[in-house]
């Protein structure tokens, strides 16, 4: 399934003016799950970080955490990275339309290549690794960008089901997605070879979840893969799944999951 197009259909739509960015924003921050666990770990992290840290958005898409972030303190500094050209331009158009010019860096970039040297109190990846196929020279790149006690924050798809896939000759629902998905004994293995050590692994996604994923995500890119014609229907169909997806969330974010097709990492530098 091409997940991408969508995407970048969904970014050229709401970035004809500030407001509609906003309100794109603010409906992926309803709608996507996996932000949900993302904000409630940053709310966490942001309380050891010292003013004017630095942070990384390692993969930044549409900039929509690099903005969450930019809201939490106004003294941090963060530089967001992505290997798309376009998206890169269109963050970077609105956040300097937003007055946030000399806080916020946009740069295109390879994460392979990454190569700076102590630099960040907090690297964030969001729905990056399983794109990645040399993911463990990035995780090295990490740890070497990081100061010393800096956080790193992945969210990533589990080997449990995670990119809709239940078996190893499952193909993956993101076309675009290199792996079907991290074991907690993989990336904790390749993190510790990177360096890193205090490592925390968490299931996301858990049954709740995983429903309110197939309502809120799975169904209408579906959908739209069959046509555009369906952006027409997707606020009545939205009317409708919302609520349901709501509640699924919050049973969620707050339940303790033996197994996910999600997984949240947090991983210190020595």
């Amino acid at each position: 399934m091409q997940y991408e197009p969508i995407k970048k259909s969904l970014g050229k739509f709401f970035s004809r003016s500030l407001f509609l960015r906003k309100i794109l924003y603010f409906l992926m921050d309803m709608l996507l799950l996996r932000t949900w666990h993302v904000k409630k770990a940053l709310k966490k992290i942001s309380y050891d970080l010292p003013q004017k840290s630095r942070i990384l958005d390692a993969g930044s898409g549409l900039g929509q955490y690099t903005w969450r972030m930019s809201r939490m303190n106004n003294t941090w500094r963060i530089k967001a990275v992505d290997i798309s050209n376009e998206q890169t331009a269109e963050s970077h158009k609105f956040f300097m339309k937003s007055g946030l010019e000399g806080r916020v860096d946009f740069q295109i970039l390879d994460l392979t290549c990454l190569a700076e040297k102590e630099s960040y109190n907090l690297i964030l990846c969001v729905d990056v690794m399983e794109h990645i196929r040399d993911d463990v020279q990035v995780l090295r790149n990490f740890y070497n960008a990081m100061i010393t006690d800096g956080y790193l924050l992945i969210s990533t798809p589990s080997d449990k089901g995670g990119s809709d896939a239940h078996g190893e000759n499952d193909e993956s629902f993101i076309d675009e997605h290199v792996r079907n998905g991290y074991g907690i004994d993989d990336i904790t293995s390749k993190l510790s070879v990177a360096g890193f050590d205090r490592i925390e692994t968490r299931y996301t996604y858990g049954r709740p979840g995983s429903l309110s994923w197939k309502l809120s995500m799975k169904y209408p890119v579906r959908m739209l893969n069959i046509s555009y014609l369906f952006f027409i229907i997707l606020p009545f169909y939205y009317l409708v799944s919302f609520p349901v997806s709501l509640i699924l969330n919050i049973f969620d974010l707050y339940l303790n999951h033996s197994s996910g097709t999600g997984l949240l990492v947090i991983a210190r530098k020595k």
